[in-house]
């Protein structure tokens, strides 16, 4: 019997340069734009059963019409496909990272969006937006805090901290009703929390409450349309309770099974 020895040329492990290659940026665009506006994702959002990604705005609209993927044409749900479909903060980041300043010149066409409609700043924008530019500028004039100043202002934040118990992030105020006589309502309905927060987080919340053995025997449901777990609650005031005040209402009710 003759045994063959394969013998591998491993001597590229010695030549660092051949390790990194640069790409210029026009050979991805068609892995990091959306079908449907052909510009760069933003907020990017994936179909669940093709995994196929799109700015979160371009897909909802087309899904309006329509309940394939723009892409494949595979039908995502017939009659719910806006359930089948997930925020990708990772292709996001990837996104926001490949290509200069786009995450700046978003932040700043939705602060001038709210402003043109009059209305505030979301926490994430505006705070994210302060601290930068209070961060440059303390560089800039070459600026050293003393230990006494230092002191002076962690209190003050302290202070600041003590007297608002939300994050400085988007925030979204629900009104959470039971309309079911199989569930009690909660003590507390009125809630405030960030707008990344999900459907799931909420049933969750709502099964520690009410001391359900699993949150899976719950649905939450937003103008008697029941809500998949995977949408933030961001996306839920944008689809379903577009120019409405707030607080977004929500019921909840035992898991119905659907055939």
């Amino acid at each position: 019997m003759t045994t063959a020895v394969l013998l591998y040329d491993m001597s590229f492990l010695q030549t660092p340069k051949m390790l990194t290659r640069k790409i210029k940026l026009w050979d991805i665009n068609a892995h990091i734009t959306c079908r449907l506006c052909n510009g760069y994702l933003i907020d990017a959002t994936t179909v669940t059963e093709c995994l196929h990604t799109f700015c979160r705005s371009c897909l909802v609209k087309y899904l309006e019409e329509n309940n394939t993927c723009p892409t494949c044409r595979i039908v995502i749900h017939q009659s719910h496909p806006l359930q089948y479909i997930g925020h990708d903060r990772t292709m996001q980041d990837i996104v926001y990272k490949l290509v200069p300043g786009l995450q700046e010149a978003e932040m700043k066409k939705q602060r001038e969006f709210y402003h043109k409609l009059g209305m505030e700043v979301p926490g994430d924008i505006k705070g994210e937006t302060c601290s930068t530019k209070q961060h440059l500028d303390s560089h800039r004039n070459g600026e050293t805090k003393t230990d006494e100043n230092s002191n002076k202002e962690t209190s003050e934040e302290k202070q600041e901290e003590d007297n608002d118990y939300h994050r400085s992030d988007e925030q979204v105020s629900i009104c959470l009703e039971c309309n079911s006589s199989k569930l009690r309502g909660l003590k507390r309905k009125w809630i405030r929390c960030s707008a990344q927060a999900t459907v799931l987080h909420l049933k969750k919340f709502i099964a520690k409450k009410l001391n359900l053995s699993s949150f899976n025997e719950l649905d939450i449901l937003c103008n008697e349309e029941i809500l998949g777990k995977d949408h933030t609650l961001k996306f839920v005031v944008v689809t379903r309770w577009r120019f409405k005040k707030a607080p977004l209402l929500l019921h909840y009710r035992p898991k119905m099974d659907l055939l």
